[in-house]
């Protein structure tokens, strides 16, 4: 009995995502400071070791909530994509520095210091830290998926994103 409830607390949770709170929010009042997380499927992704496209800056216009947060999008069907499966486009970790969360803890994320792995969304916060984070990706990700659920919500670091220039969307 005690291998069933297990396995189960195991499948449930792999099948739910963990939300340590909601999607990270900058200056610019949008989640992923404005940037459209449907436009990352369509750029190419650099290997590894090379810096990636930056990405692409969504409308004020055209929005969607999504986990307490506003997503801006270039392009209306951006946005319908988006909000046929948001779990699925929306930056993993809640927008948080992945290799911050593999640490155990939460910092903001760069939009165009990003990568998708298993076709999930990642952002890192700075360029030093892609290496850290690249040198290891799969075991980042485990480290951090460990530590997700352990990691309150509230705990985010106020600091901004170092060296990054948004270029939010327009009103």
């Amino acid at each position: 009995m005690k291998r069933f409830a297990l396995g189960f607390a195991m499948a449930a949770t792999l099948s739910f995502p963990a939300f340590a709170g909601e999607q990270y929010i900058d200056a610019t009042g949008f989640a992923v400071s404005g940037y459209d997380v449907v436009a990352y499927r369509g750029l190419p992704q650099n290997p590894v070791g090379t810096p990636q496209p930056e990405g692409v800056a969504g409308r004020a216009d055209i929005t969607a909530d999504y986990n307490g947060a506003t997503f801006a999008f270039a392009t209306a069907a951006n946005r319908d994509t988006f909000l046929s499966d948001p779990a699925k486009y929306a930056p993993q970790y809640d927008g948080h520095c992945a290799y911050g969360v593999s640490k155990g803890g939460k910092v903001p994320g760069n939009p165009n210091l990003w990568r998708i792995v298993d076709d999930k969304l990642y952002l890192n916060i700075t360029r030093n830290v892609v290496g850290f984070w690249e040198e290891d990706i799969p075991g980042n990700i485990t480290l951090a998926e460990g530590n997700w659920p352990g990691i309150e919500p509230g705990e985010a670091s106020e600091n901004p994103i170092p060296n990054f220039v948004s270029s939010a969307p327009a009103e």
